[in-house]
């Protein structure tokens, strides 16, 4: 991330999490760097760590000075859902759909993705009609004002992307079409528009945010996909939708659950919770936030904890109707029983995990749900020193990961290479172990 995407994003979470606006910039951020100021006030500290992934000041080199003064620009609160004006100056904060998703110049084999995937998604029913790419792209040329017809491409693009997004098994192929309707959105967001064309236009941006982060989240940019995150949490705030807004933030949190930062991530679940509470009570949005927390709690080794928050989620099998739109909100319970199998394997708790996990896997589910599965039954065979099991279990993971390039398996097979240390005299451990420095890391969207 550059200097301004830095500031951009603590703005937003700023925005996002206190309601405060504020205007930090490239040149702020570089006085930090330097050293030139060192102690921001609490709740910025608070916004570079999540930006940036850090549990501590201290791993940013923020560090008290005598007599320094707090040196944060003074922001104001804004009600949920109250628009930007121009007098707020702000419109520069939105990215450009290259910035969140892209970190460099599409080659050409990106250019061949992207031209197949155009065709299959054009070539896919649409519920009302097919999608019309002139309005689309033409609606940002400055000329008309938005109209509702146009709004509703925009949604229903975002829900075929979200359905791409689903059944590709290299999410990161999503990547360039994301960029082009986001591109689309961004340009929107800085003209002026009616109240409640802006709140939809920011809810529609935040959709479509959350998806950029999971494609750069499964090719373990979490960096990139905090950003998404921030900047999506931002934009639903001002478009006053509380599910969508926890959404954001639930997804935020889970970077941190995913590295092992379990504290960090709990004060952001209570507080998803929390808006999911004020939003739609037929939707499935608070089960998820329970869901994370609860293995946030199996993290801190908190059995009984853990326990009661998948309790609590299990609740959503009760609820009637769709619970979630297939899009921002997928989560329909049907994953509880991996979730619980997971949170068992980091409480280690095999007897507890293997016989969940064991279920999941004589199901019908996709490559890399099959693959994080496969992983965790290979953890219960390092707990119960069983090398038979970590054999079978890791060498079907890591086809898996072949198969789907996805960063997610990859990162969880990483972790169990470095269980395999204490069982590498049996030579198919030793085989396993050099097919897992073979396999090819993700580091970011190409």
């Amino acid at each position: 991330m550059s200097r301004q995407e830095v500031a951009e994003a603590v703005n937003a979470y700023l925005w996002a999490t206190y309601g405060t606006r504020t205007s930090l910039d490239a040149n702020h951020v570089g006085k930090l760097e330097r050293g030139e100021h060192r102690w921001p006030k609490p709740a910025t500290r608070e916004a570079f760590r999540a930006v940036l992934n850090a549990s501590r000041d201290a791993d940013l080199g923020f560090y008290i000075t005598r007599g320094q003064r707090h040196d944060d620009h003074v922001g104001h609160r804004l009600p949920p859902g109250q628009p930007l004006t121009a007098g707020d100056d702000h419109g520069s904060q939105w990215p450009t759909g290259r910035q969140i998703t892209d970190t460099g110049d599409m080659n050409r084999r990106e250019l061949l993705r992207l031209l197949s995937l155009t065709g299959a998604i054009l070539a896919a029913p649409v519920p009302g009609g097919q999608l019309d790419w002139a309005r689309i792209e033409s609606s940002s040329d400055g000329k008309k004002r938005l109209d509702p017809a146009t709004l509703d491409e925009y949604e229903g693009l975002n829900l075929q992307l979200w359905a791409t997004f689903v059944a590709a098994e290299s999410k990161k192929a999503v990547s360039p079409l994301v960029n082009r309707q986001l591109t689309t959105l961004t340009a929107n967001l800085r003209r002026s528009h009616t109240t409640s064309v802006h709140r939809r236009l920011c809810g529609i941006t935040a959709d479509l945010l959350q998806l950029a982060g999971e494609v750069a989240f499964d090719a373990n940019a979490y960096s990139e996909a905090a950003h998404c995150y921030v900047l999506a949490a931002a934009a639903a705030r001002e478009a006053a939708a509380y599910d969508l807004w926890a959404c954001a933030m639930i997804r935020h949190a889970f970077i941190s659950v995913y590295e092992r930062d379990f504290r960090h991530a709990a004060p952001m679940l209570e507080a998803a919770a929390g808006l999911a509470g004020k939003g739609n009570s037929a939707l499935s949005t608070r089960h998820w936030a329970h869901t994370v927390r609860a293995q946030a709690l199996a993290g801190l080794g908190d059995l009984d904890g853990c326990r009661r928050a998948l309790d609590q989620a299990e609740e959503v099998n009760c609820l009637p109707g769709r619970v979630h739109n297939g899009g921002w909100l997928r989560f329909d319970g049907s994953r509880l029983a991996e979730e619980r199998g997971t949170c068992y394997v980091e409480l280690r708790r095999p007897d507890l995990a293997e016989p969940v996990l064991s279920g999941v896997l004589s199901q019908g589910i996709s490559v890399r749900r099959r693959g994080t599965v496969l992983t965790d039954l290979a953890l219960v065979g390092v707990q119960r020193s069983d090398v038979h099991q970590i054999v079978l279990y890791g060498s079907a993971a890591l086809d898996t990961a072949r198969q789907s390039g996805s960063g997610v398996v990859g990162t969880k097979l990483n972790r169990l290479q470095h269980h395999l240390r204490p069982f590498l005299a049996d030579t198919h451990v030793q085989h396993l172990n050099s097919q897992l420095n073979a396999l090819p890391r993700a580091k970011g969207l190409m």
